[in-house]
This record gives C-alpha cells, sequence and structure tokens, in this order.
C-alpha cells in the first residue's frame, strides 16, 4: 500500500490498518501469539490474516508467526525542527528504528539522559518514498519541543491511531 493510497482510506480503515501492523510487530518483537496480539489491539484474527498477512507465515502446526521482515506500511510521526511529521515507512526494520529512537528520545526527556541519542547522531531513517529523512538529536531543540509538549509517548504514532 501506498502512503497516497493509504491516506485517502477512511480514519476507521486507517485505524484497524495501523493496529494490524502493531499486532503484527509485536508478534515479531515479543513471540505473542496471533491471538494474543489481536486482542491487545483490539482487532480480529481475520483481520490481521487479512489485511497483514504478506507479512506473516503459517507454521506446521497450523499457527501463524510473523516474518522477520515486512514491507507493510506504517505511519509514525518524528520530530523535526518545526514540530512533529508524520512519516511514511514500508520497511519493518526502518520502523523498529525509529521506535528505538523514539525510546532514546522519551529518555532523554524525561531523564536528562541523553546517552541513548549517541547512537543516532548523524542517522537517518529512508521513507516509504526512498527519502532519507535525518534523526533529530540536537538537545536544545528536543528539549525546545518537550518544553512545548510536543514530544510524548504517545508522539510516535501518527493520528489516526
Amino acid at each position: 500500500m501506498s502512503p497516497e493510497h493509504f491516506f485517502r482510506q477512511s480514519k476507521r480503515f486507517q485505524d484497524t490498518w495501523n493496529r494490524v501492523v502493531h499486532a503484527i510487530s509485536r508478534m515479531r518483537a515479543e513471540g505473542v501469539s496471533l491471538p494474543r496480539a489481536a486482542r491487545e489491539f483490539g482487532v480480529s484474527t481475520k483481520e490481521i490474516v487479512r489485511l497483514g498477512g504478506s507479512a506473516l507465515r503459517r507454521m506446521p502446526s497450523g499457527r501463524y508467526a510473523a516474518k522477520a521482515k515486512d514491507n507493510l506500511l506504517r505511519v509514525l510521526s518524528l520530530p523535526g525542527r518545526r514540530g512533529l511529521r508524520e512519516i511514511a515507512f514500508d520497511d519493518s526494520r526502518e520502523a523498529s528504528l525509529v521506535g528505538k529512537y523514539w525510546d532514546a528520545v522519551g529518555l532523554y526527556i524525561q531523564t536528562g539522559d541523553a546517552s541513548g541519542l549517541r547512537e543516532f547522531r548523524g542517522k537517518s531513517v529512508r521513507d516509504a518514498n526512498g527519502r532519507r529523512i535525518d534523526l533529530l538529536t540536537d538537545l536544545d531543540e528536543l528539549d525546545r519541543l518537550g518544553s512545548a509538549g510536543v514530544l510524548s509517548f504517545e508522539s510516535i504514532y501518527a493520528r489516526s491511531v
């Protein structure tokens, strides 16, 4: 699914899609079962298989497991000098990197510990259109965004989740 196609869909579809990709990400990251991930994200197992089937593999036992990587579209927010931007990713590895980056940002905003941000200095991620987006590690800018209330745990997720 292209970013353009995603944003043309209803908010209800976008919400369902986001729940599906988050459920699959949870299956991959923590090895939870399809039924458990479905319950946690409030979506049916059938919907996960229907919309996210390309990211799943059926085991000999008949159960589903998440593939090591997938190309399902995810819309995540990233902080920039002008505030948060919604960015579409179609690579689960890039989305995972964004999640780790947000963990480091959250640690800094909550505790002042910038050690986690060091690994992201000079790093960028590639969006679904192939553009490189630099990860913001400037502490003054992050302080400004944090003071303005722009940065929170929920900030990582696009507005439709």
